[in-house]
């Protein structure tokens, strides 16, 4: 009897001493969950600045990236800046376009002034080609009526001539015509015309 109930006895203390165990575990376990309950808003508050810091951030790049909306205000100077752009392109392309009016009237007048003086110096040529025929007409009529004149009248008017000059008019007549004029001359002029007119042969082109 004494050893069954001194047996009892240890299985009590046994189940008192276990459940103190048990107990002593679950205030630790009670005491852990509510440190993690306390600890639990502060990393949510943590998170959630971290998460208000990346939205402002996210806000603030937005603003910045060129696809956001942009006021009125902001693209005014650059409106101002396209539109004096625009005037001064356009000011430029009315002085090109004055500039290049000036050079075609200025380009007509010289082609105007051309035509004029080419056409000047067209009658300037007719001119002169009739007065050439019209004295070569002249000098042959007149040498002709000095070879039909008698040798020694043709002579006396030849020896008031210029040596020069007259050598042009006897170089004209048929060599017995100017033969006999000659031969009625002063000699010493008659030399002097003898020797213009061999001159003048001298330097004729030779067939």
């Amino acid at each position: 009897m004494l050893r069954r109930k001194g047996k009892a006895r240890g299985r009590g203390v046994l189940a008192i001493i276990g459940a103190l165990m048990i107990a002593s575990a679950l205030v630790r376990l009670g005491a852990g969950a509510a440190q993690a309950l306390d600890n639990l808003p502060e990393e949510t508050g943590a998170d959630a600045q971290i998460a208000s810091a990346g939205m402002s951030d996210h806000a603030g790049a937005a603003a910045e990236m060129p696809g956001a909306c942009v006021g009125e205000e902001d693209l005014a100077p650059a409106l101002e800046a396209l539109r004096a752009r625009e005037a001064e392109m356009a000011q430029r392309e009315t002085e090109i376009r004055s500039r290049m009016q000036a050079l075609q009237l200025a380009e007509t007048t010289i082609d105007d002034k051309l035509a004029a003086l080419e056409e000047s110096e067209q009658r300037l040529r007719a001119t002169l080609a009739v007065a050439e025929s019209a004295a070569e007409d002249d000098v042959a009529q007149l040498t002709q009526v000095y070879a039909n004149m008698k040798p020694r009248e043709a002579a006396a008017v030849f020896s008031q001539m210029e040596p020069d000059f007259a050598a042009g008019f006897l170089g004209r007549m048929r060599p017995d015509a100017a033969a006999a004029i000659l031969s009625g001359m002063d000699p010493q002029a008659a030399y002097t015309i003898s020797v213009m007119l061999a001159g003048r042969n001298a330097n004729a082109p030779k067939e």
